[in-house]
């Protein structure tokens, strides 16, 4: 199979669909990749590298959307991506559609196979191409956060861990899935003071167990939010739900019951967010301000650590591109329910029931189109 990698082109966006080591993967296995000059450039992976693993180098993203059977991706395709995409053709990264009725009806018209990293399962249940991304996300919360409660960012002043005699600020984490738990460890490593909420009784117990008293364990209701909300100096909506839009958890009316300089991270964003006054932002312009509450609300904040969440994430999705690229998509996704899981749109079908029903399109289960 031609396997084509774009340079992604969002907004301070720096990560690649594949490393060199994946390359060396899918040439050994009798694949020709190709890569967009300058691809991985900012995170230490030259077009040196790229040939020494077998790959051709080619100078326009043009180029790999016309010859290439396969584009492996990190973002979800641009307006100007969209447009190039072939019949048949698959696609194979982030789409996040629930939030996105444009995007979706574009790649609908393309008639390609848009196969979603974000709705891939395991057997666990678990969501093992958005896993990654979850755990930088949710560490990198804190960090962005933290930065944003200085008063110089416009916050409160509020040094997280707090001094010997000085209280440590209170975090709150609505989610207790993979973003959750990693925000709760880093505001717990840096000595804030955090409460978790989430639907899930087992969940929490689950949390409580691994915890221990360290961390509050809350189950989540509006009364609940609402009383937290009230001493919180950072909120972190780490709120899933699979392939569907994010829930609106705090509303702007809620807003009001807030210190004046607190801060929302809203890590749901990708799927429309899970504060109501959230709309995406950029790493080139994160913040904005609404009734004296900084939200912190970029799309894409794994970009910001380009090279450590490439590694994570081409780790998790190389085995993937391997079975696509080896048994060609329909074998492939007969084969795995997992992968299966993935298709999101197809031949001009919306094959993902949350998206279908979100975006209020028909839905054509995959089943019925391999």
């Amino acid at each position: 199979m031609l396997i084509g990698v774009p340079k992604e082109i969002k907004n301070h966006e720096y990560r690649v669909g594949l490393t060199p080591s994946g390359v060396k993967e899918l040439v050994k296995q009798g694949h020709t990749v190709m890569i967009q000059k300058y691809a991985g450039d900012e995170i230490g992976f030259s077009a040196h590298q790229y040939i020494g693993a077998g790959a051709q180098i080619v100078e326009s993203a043009e180029e790999i959307f016309a010859r290439a059977d396969m584009i492996v991706k990190v973002k979800e395709p641009q307006a100007s991506e969209i447009a190039m995409l072939r019949a048949g053709q698959i696609l194979f990264t982030y789409l996040h559609l629930a939030p996105d009725p444009e995007q979706t009806q574009g790649l609908i018209n393309s008639d390609c196979i848009a196969i979603a990293y974000e709705t891939v399962t395991d057997g666990r249940g678990g969501l093992p191409l958005l896993a990654p991304m979850s755990e930088v996300a949710g560490r990198m919360s804190i960090q962005a956060g933290a930065h944003c409660l200085e008063k110089a960012q416009g916050g409160a002043g509020i040094l997280l861990s707090g001094v010997p005699g000085v209280a440590p600020a209170n975090v709150v984490v609505l989610g207790g899935g993979v973003v959750g738990i990693n925000a709760a460890r880093m505001a717990m490593g840096l000595g804030a003071k955090v409460a978790i909420f989430d639907v899930s009784l087992n969940r929490l117990k689950e949390i409580d167990t691994q915890f221990g008293p360290q961390l509050t364990t809350l189950y989540s209701t509006t009364d609940a939010i609402e009383v937290a909300l009230a001493s919180a100096d950072l909120v972190i909506g780490a709120v899933l739900i699979p392939g569907a839009a994010a829930p609106k958890l705090v509303s702007k009316q809620m807003l009001k019951l807030m210190k004046p300089g607190s801060v929302l991270v809203d890590v749901a964003i990708d799927q429309g967010g899970c504060f109501e006054t959230s709309h995406p932002t950029t790493h080139e312009s994160p913040t904005y301000v609404v009734d004296n509450i900084i939200h912190y609300c970029v799309a894409n904040m794994p970009g910001g650590v380009a090279r450590t969440a490439t590694l994570a994430l081409t780790n998790a999705t190389l085995p993937f591109v391997l079975a696509i690229a080896n048994k060609g998509w329909k074998h492939a996704l007969n084969d795995d329910i997992h992968l299966r899981n993935g298709l999101n749109i197809c031949h001009g079908k919306v094959t993902y029931a949350a998206v279908a029903r979100d975006l209020e399109l028909d839905y054509t289960p995959a089943e019925l189109l391999l």
